[in-house]
Protein backbone atom coordinates (compact mmCIF):
# COMPACT_ATOMS: atom_id res chain seq x y z
CA UNK A 1 0.00 0.00 0.00
CA UNK A 2 1.71 3.39 -1.02
CA UNK A 3 1.46 6.23 1.45
CA UNK A 4 -1.24 7.61 -0.47
CA UNK A 5 -3.60 5.28 -0.14
CA UNK A 6 -6.59 6.43 2.44
CA UNK A 7 -6.38 4.04 5.36
CA UNK A 8 -9.41 1.68 6.34
CA UNK A 9 -11.68 3.10 8.74
CA UNK A 10 -11.68 2.46 12.58
CA UNK A 11 -15.83 1.11 11.95
CA UNK A 12 -18.45 0.09 8.94
CA UNK A 13 -21.60 0.94 11.16
CA UNK A 14 -24.76 -0.56 8.76
CA UNK A 15 -28.34 -0.48 9.23
CA UNK A 16 -30.33 -1.86 7.11
CA UNK A 17 -34.10 -1.68 7.25
CA UNK A 18 -37.05 -2.67 5.30
CA UNK A 19 -37.11 0.68 3.51
CA UNK A 20 -33.57 1.74 3.72
CA UNK A 21 -29.90 0.67 4.33
CA UNK A 22 -27.60 3.43 6.03
CA UNK A 23 -24.12 3.39 6.30
CA UNK A 24 -21.17 4.66 7.76
CA UNK A 25 -17.55 4.54 8.36
CA UNK A 26 -16.16 5.68 11.42
CA UNK A 27 -12.42 6.69 12.50
CA UNK A 28 -10.42 5.87 15.40
CA UNK A 29 -10.81 9.19 17.33
CA UNK A 30 -14.97 8.38 17.05
CA UNK A 31 -15.55 10.90 14.03
CA UNK A 32 -17.75 10.00 10.59
CA UNK A 33 -15.38 9.70 7.93
CA UNK A 34 -17.97 9.28 5.41
CA UNK A 35 -21.88 7.98 5.43
CA UNK A 36 -24.44 7.41 2.46
CA UNK A 37 -27.78 5.45 2.10
CA UNK A 38 -28.68 2.23 -0.59
CA UNK A 39 -31.77 0.62 -0.93
CA UNK A 40 -33.91 -1.64 1.51
CA UNK A 41 -31.86 -4.84 2.41
CA UNK A 42 -34.08 -7.25 4.30
CA UNK A 43 -33.54 -10.45 2.41
CA UNK A 44 -36.72 -11.96 3.75
CA UNK A 45 -38.56 -9.26 1.14
CA UNK A 46 -35.25 -9.47 -1.86
CA UNK A 47 -33.77 -12.04 -1.33
CA UNK A 48 -30.14 -12.62 0.28
CA UNK A 49 -28.81 -11.62 -3.51
CA UNK A 50 -30.42 -8.53 -3.46
CA UNK A 51 -29.86 -7.94 0.76
CA UNK A 52 -26.08 -8.35 -0.40
CA UNK A 53 -26.17 -6.22 -3.19
CA UNK A 54 -27.72 -3.51 -1.53
CA UNK A 55 -25.25 -3.19 1.17
CA UNK A 56 -22.46 -3.73 -1.50
CA UNK A 57 -24.07 -0.65 -3.84
CA UNK A 58 -23.53 1.36 -0.03
CA UNK A 59 -19.89 0.10 0.78
CA UNK A 60 -18.97 1.21 -3.75
CA UNK A 61 -20.57 4.54 -2.74
CA UNK A 62 -18.21 4.72 0.82
CA UNK A 63 -15.28 3.69 -1.40
CA UNK A 64 -15.79 6.19 -3.89
CA UNK A 65 -16.27 9.26 -1.29
CA UNK A 66 -12.89 7.74 0.67
CA UNK A 67 -10.35 6.55 -2.03
CA UNK A 68 -10.26 3.40 0.43
CA UNK A 69 -9.52 0.68 -2.82
CA UNK A 70 -11.47 -2.65 -3.33
CA UNK A 71 -8.43 -4.29 -2.25
CA UNK A 72 -8.53 -3.51 1.41
CA UNK A 73 -11.33 -4.44 3.68
CA UNK A 74 -13.11 -0.87 4.46
CA UNK A 75 -12.51 -1.46 8.37
CA UNK A 76 -11.41 -3.05 11.43
CA UNK A 77 -14.78 -3.85 12.26
CA UNK A 78 -18.28 -4.35 10.28
CA UNK A 79 -21.02 -3.75 12.55
CA UNK A 80 -24.48 -4.98 10.53
CA UNK A 81 -27.45 -4.59 12.38
CA UNK A 82 -30.36 -5.60 9.63
CA UNK A 83 -33.96 -6.48 8.95
CA UNK A 84 -35.11 -9.76 9.19
CA UNK A 85 -31.96 -10.58 11.40
CA UNK A 86 -34.48 -12.91 13.23
CA UNK A 87 -34.11 -16.77 13.38
CA UNK A 88 -31.56 -18.79 13.82
CA UNK A 89 -31.55 -20.07 10.21
CA UNK A 90 -31.63 -16.18 9.42
CA UNK A 91 -28.59 -15.14 11.53
CA UNK A 92 -26.50 -17.83 10.17
CA UNK A 93 -27.34 -17.47 6.18
CA UNK A 94 -26.94 -13.24 6.88
CA UNK A 95 -23.78 -13.81 9.10
CA UNK A 96 -21.90 -16.98 6.63
CA UNK A 97 -22.82 -14.59 3.63
CA UNK A 98 -21.25 -11.20 4.84
CA UNK A 99 -18.24 -12.94 6.69
CA UNK A 100 -17.38 -14.74 2.81
CA UNK A 101 -17.67 -11.24 1.82
CA UNK A 102 -14.40 -10.10 3.62
CA UNK A 103 -15.50 -6.27 3.78
CA UNK A 104 -13.91 -5.77 6.68
CA UNK A 105 -11.18 -7.57 9.27
CA UNK A 106 -13.83 -8.41 12.02
CA UNK A 107 -18.02 -8.19 11.40
CA UNK A 108 -20.86 -8.99 14.06
CA UNK A 109 -24.40 -9.11 12.55
CA UNK A 110 -27.61 -8.28 14.83
CA UNK A 111 -31.44 -7.48 14.61
CA UNK A 112 -32.07 -3.80 13.44
CA UNK A 113 -33.62 -3.04 17.16
CA UNK A 114 -30.50 -3.35 18.41
CA UNK A 115 -29.02 -0.16 16.31
CA UNK A 116 -32.15 2.02 18.11
CA UNK A 117 -31.34 0.92 21.78
CA UNK A 118 -28.01 1.52 21.09
CA UNK A 119 -27.99 4.74 19.38
CA UNK A 120 -30.85 6.02 22.26
CA UNK A 121 -29.54 4.27 25.49
CA UNK A 122 -25.53 5.01 26.83
CA UNK A 123 -26.07 2.21 29.26
CA UNK A 124 -26.56 0.25 26.94
CA UNK A 125 -29.18 -1.77 28.02
CA UNK A 126 -33.16 -0.88 28.16
CA UNK A 127 -35.95 -1.43 25.63
CA UNK A 128 -35.42 -0.42 22.11
CA UNK A 129 -38.72 0.01 19.95
CA UNK A 130 -38.44 0.41 16.26
CA UNK A 131 -41.64 1.52 14.56
CA UNK A 132 -40.93 2.09 10.65
CA UNK A 133 -41.68 -0.34 7.69
CA UNK A 134 -42.60 -2.83 10.19
CA UNK A 135 -42.64 -2.98 14.29
CA UNK A 136 -40.27 -4.90 16.82
CA UNK A 137 -39.03 -4.56 20.20
CA UNK A 138 -36.09 -5.59 21.78
CA UNK A 139 -34.66 -5.65 25.32
CA UNK A 140 -31.67 -6.49 27.31
CA UNK A 141 -31.65 -6.28 31.10
CA UNK A 142 -28.73 -5.51 32.71
CA UNK A 143 -26.95 -8.48 33.66
CA UNK A 144 -26.76 -8.53 29.41
CA UNK A 145 -30.04 -11.17 29.52
CA UNK A 146 -32.07 -10.66 25.86
CA UNK A 147 -35.37 -10.47 24.69
CA UNK A 148 -36.58 -10.33 20.82
CA UNK A 149 -39.51 -11.28 19.28
CA UNK A 150 -39.48 -13.17 15.67
CA UNK A 151 -40.94 -10.39 13.47
CA UNK A 152 -42.62 -13.86 11.18
CA UNK A 153 -46.08 -11.62 10.97
CA UNK A 154 -49.23 -12.90 11.31
CA UNK A 155 -47.71 -16.59 12.08
CA UNK A 156 -45.68 -15.35 14.92
CA UNK A 157 -48.75 -12.94 16.38
CA UNK A 158 -47.84 -9.88 14.75
CA UNK A 159 -50.96 -8.93 14.67
CA UNK A 160 -50.46 -4.91 14.24
CA UNK A 161 -46.90 -4.35 12.46
CA UNK A 162 -45.62 -1.15 11.57
CA UNK A 163 -46.05 1.48 8.82
CA UNK A 164 -46.75 -0.96 6.10
CA UNK A 165 -49.75 -2.45 8.29
CA UNK A 166 -51.01 0.91 8.57
CA UNK A 167 -51.24 1.30 5.03
CA UNK A 168 -52.77 -1.90 4.12
CA UNK A 169 -55.67 -1.28 7.31
CA UNK A 170 -55.89 2.42 5.38
CA UNK A 171 -57.19 0.80 2.10
CA UNK A 172 -59.31 -1.97 3.60
CA UNK A 173 -60.94 0.84 5.34
CA UNK A 174 -61.40 3.13 2.38
CA UNK A 175 -62.95 -0.08 0.67
CA UNK A 176 -65.20 -0.76 3.37
CA UNK A 177 -66.20 2.77 3.62
CA UNK A 178 -67.48 2.85 0.12
CA UNK A 179 -69.19 -0.13 -0.09
CA UNK A 180 -70.89 0.28 3.27
CA UNK A 181 -69.24 -2.19 5.09
CA UNK A 182 -67.52 0.20 7.63
CA UNK A 183 -67.92 3.19 9.03
CA UNK A 184 -67.13 6.62 6.71
CA UNK A 185 -64.26 7.77 6.97
CA UNK A 186 -62.07 10.84 4.73
CA UNK A 187 -59.92 7.76 3.79
CA UNK A 188 -62.09 6.91 1.18
CA UNK A 189 -60.91 9.56 -0.59
CA UNK A 190 -57.73 10.29 0.98
CA UNK A 191 -56.35 6.94 -0.22
CA UNK A 192 -57.24 6.38 -4.08
CA UNK A 193 -56.52 10.36 -4.59
CA UNK A 194 -52.74 9.67 -3.47
CA UNK A 195 -52.87 6.81 -6.49
CA UNK A 196 -54.67 9.21 -8.50
CA UNK A 197 -57.47 6.62 -9.00
CA UNK A 198 -60.94 6.98 -9.13
CA UNK A 199 -62.31 4.90 -6.06
CA UNK A 200 -60.97 2.58 -2.82
CA UNK A 201 -61.88 -0.43 -5.15
CA UNK A 202 -59.55 1.05 -8.19
CA UNK A 203 -56.62 0.87 -5.92
CA UNK A 204 -57.49 -2.36 -4.89
CA UNK A 205 -57.65 -3.98 -7.99
CA UNK A 206 -54.36 -2.50 -8.85
CA UNK A 207 -52.89 -4.21 -5.80
CA UNK A 208 -54.67 -7.29 -7.02
CA UNK A 209 -53.48 -6.99 -10.60
CA UNK A 210 -49.84 -6.07 -9.50
CA UNK A 211 -50.05 -2.64 -10.78
CA UNK A 212 -48.94 -1.19 -7.37
CA UNK A 213 -46.79 -3.35 -5.45
CA UNK A 214 -48.59 -4.46 -2.19
CA UNK A 215 -45.47 -3.29 -0.09
CA UNK A 216 -46.09 0.21 -1.67
CA UNK A 217 -48.78 0.83 0.42
CA UNK A 218 -46.61 1.70 3.13
CA UNK A 219 -46.43 4.95 1.32
CA UNK A 220 -50.37 5.41 2.82
CA UNK A 221 -48.82 5.56 6.73
CA UNK A 222 -48.66 9.11 6.48
CA UNK A 223 -51.89 9.56 4.57
CA UNK A 224 -53.31 7.94 7.94
CA UNK A 225 -51.13 10.58 10.17
CA UNK A 226 -52.29 13.24 7.82
CA UNK A 227 -56.63 12.38 7.84
CA UNK A 228 -55.78 11.69 12.06
CA UNK A 229 -55.08 15.01 12.58
CA UNK A 230 -57.77 16.62 10.24
CA UNK A 231 -60.54 14.42 12.68
CA UNK A 232 -60.82 11.15 10.98
CA UNK A 233 -61.84 8.98 13.62
CA UNK A 234 -61.08 5.64 11.71
CA UNK A 235 -57.62 6.79 10.96
CA UNK A 236 -57.18 7.57 14.69
CA UNK A 237 -58.17 4.16 15.84
CA UNK A 238 -56.23 2.74 13.20
CA UNK A 239 -53.00 4.71 15.31
CA UNK A 240 -54.18 3.95 18.58
CA UNK A 241 -54.31 0.55 17.70
CA UNK A 242 -50.59 0.56 16.48
CA UNK A 243 -50.06 2.84 19.60
CA UNK A 244 -51.18 0.03 21.73
CA UNK A 245 -49.31 -2.75 19.79
CA UNK A 246 -45.99 -0.66 20.93
CA UNK A 247 -47.05 -0.91 24.64
CA UNK A 248 -48.10 -4.83 24.31
CA UNK A 249 -44.35 -5.15 22.91
CA UNK A 250 -42.41 -2.60 26.23
CA UNK A 251 -45.23 -4.59 28.46
CA UNK A 252 -44.11 -8.64 27.46
CA UNK A 253 -40.16 -7.18 27.16
CA UNK A 254 -40.21 -5.77 30.55
CA UNK A 255 -41.73 -8.35 32.18
CA UNK A 256 -39.86 -11.30 30.58
CA UNK A 257 -36.98 -9.69 31.62
CA UNK A 258 -37.62 -7.90 35.16
CA UNK A 259 -37.48 -4.74 34.39
CA UNK A 260 -41.38 -3.03 35.24
CA UNK A 261 -39.78 -1.88 38.47
CA UNK A 262 -36.34 -0.21 37.15
CA UNK A 263 -35.73 3.29 35.82
CA UNK A 264 -35.37 1.20 32.36
CA UNK A 265 -34.56 3.55 29.19
CA UNK A 266 -37.19 2.93 26.44
CA UNK A 267 -35.76 3.73 23.57
CA UNK A 268 -38.44 4.96 20.93
CA UNK A 269 -36.75 4.54 16.96
CA UNK A 270 -38.58 4.73 13.25
CA UNK A 271 -40.33 6.55 11.04
CA UNK A 272 -44.03 6.47 13.13
CA UNK A 273 -42.56 7.85 15.59
CA UNK A 274 -41.18 10.78 13.67
CA UNK A 275 -44.63 11.45 11.94
CA UNK A 276 -44.72 14.03 14.64
CA UNK A 277 -48.07 13.40 15.94
CA UNK A 278 -48.79 13.95 19.23
CA UNK A 279 -52.12 12.13 20.33
CA UNK A 280 -49.77 9.36 19.20
CA UNK A 281 -46.59 9.83 20.87
CA UNK A 282 -49.14 10.69 23.98
CA UNK A 283 -50.69 7.17 24.13
CA UNK A 284 -47.42 5.29 23.65
CA UNK A 285 -46.26 7.04 26.61
CA UNK A 286 -48.95 6.93 28.85
CA UNK A 287 -49.42 3.08 27.96
CA UNK A 288 -45.80 2.44 28.87
CA UNK A 289 -45.50 4.43 31.78
CA UNK A 290 -48.58 1.75 32.93
CA UNK A 291 -46.43 -0.78 32.83
CA UNK A 292 -43.43 0.25 33.85
CA UNK A 293 -44.26 3.45 35.92
CA UNK A 294 -40.15 4.45 36.33
CA UNK A 295 -39.49 4.43 32.77
CA UNK A 296 -37.08 6.52 31.24
CA UNK A 297 -38.68 7.12 27.96
CA UNK A 298 -37.18 8.74 24.76
CA UNK A 299 -37.14 9.39 21.13
CA UNK A 300 -34.68 8.80 19.12
CA UNK A 301 -32.52 12.27 17.84
CA UNK A 302 -30.31 9.99 15.98
CA UNK A 303 -30.67 7.53 13.07
CA UNK A 304 -30.44 4.20 14.23
CA UNK A 305 -27.20 3.38 12.40
CA UNK A 306 -25.37 5.61 15.43
CA UNK A 307 -26.10 2.36 17.22
CA UNK A 308 -24.30 0.27 14.93
CA UNK A 309 -21.56 2.54 15.23
CA UNK A 310 -21.16 3.35 18.75
CA UNK A 311 -21.39 -0.64 19.10
CA UNK A 312 -18.36 -1.13 16.69
CA UNK A 313 -16.28 1.76 19.26
CA UNK A 314 -17.21 -0.19 22.10
CA UNK A 315 -15.93 -3.81 20.91
CA UNK A 316 -12.80 -1.93 19.67
CA UNK A 317 -12.30 -0.35 23.04
CA UNK A 318 -11.83 3.20 21.19
CA UNK A 319 -13.08 5.03 24.66
CA UNK A 320 -15.41 7.58 25.80
CA UNK A 321 -14.02 10.51 23.60
CA UNK A 322 -14.36 8.58 20.86
CA UNK A 323 -18.13 7.30 21.68
CA UNK A 324 -18.91 11.73 22.22
CA UNK A 325 -17.67 12.56 19.09
CA UNK A 326 -19.34 9.73 16.77
CA UNK A 327 -22.80 11.01 18.68
CA UNK A 328 -22.46 14.39 17.78
CA UNK A 329 -21.54 13.60 13.93
CA UNK A 330 -25.08 12.06 13.89
CA UNK A 331 -28.93 13.42 14.25
CA UNK A 332 -31.87 13.76 12.13
CA UNK A 333 -31.32 17.39 11.87
CA UNK A 334 -28.94 16.64 9.12
CA UNK A 335 -30.38 13.48 8.25
CA UNK A 336 -34.22 14.66 7.55
CA UNK A 337 -35.22 12.46 4.73
CA UNK A 338 -38.65 11.05 5.47
CA UNK A 339 -38.55 6.58 6.22
CA UNK A 340 -42.00 6.25 4.03
CA UNK A 341 -40.35 8.67 1.08
CA UNK A 342 -43.03 8.49 -1.72
CA UNK A 343 -43.44 9.47 -5.32
CA UNK A 344 -46.64 11.38 -5.68
CA UNK A 345 -47.67 8.84 -7.99
CA UNK A 346 -47.62 5.14 -7.62
CA UNK A 347 -48.67 3.14 -10.51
Amino acid sequence: MSPETPQKAAVLAVDGGNSKTDLALIGRDGSLIASTRAPGSSHQRVGIGGAIGAIHKGIAELRQLTGIPDSEPIAEIGVFCLAGHDLHVDQMLLRNTLRGERLTDELLTYNDTLAVLWAGSPARWGIGVAAGTGLNCVGIAPDGAQLRFPALGLISGDWVAGGRWLGVRALGQAVRARDGRGPRTSLEDAVPAYYQLADPMAVAEAVYTKQIEERQLLWLAPTVFEQAALGDEVSRDLLDQMADEVVTYVRATAQNLALSDLEVPVVLGGGLFRAGDQPFVDRVRAGILQVAPRALIQMLAAPPVLGAALHGVSELDLGPEAAARATAAFSYATDASDEFERPRAAT
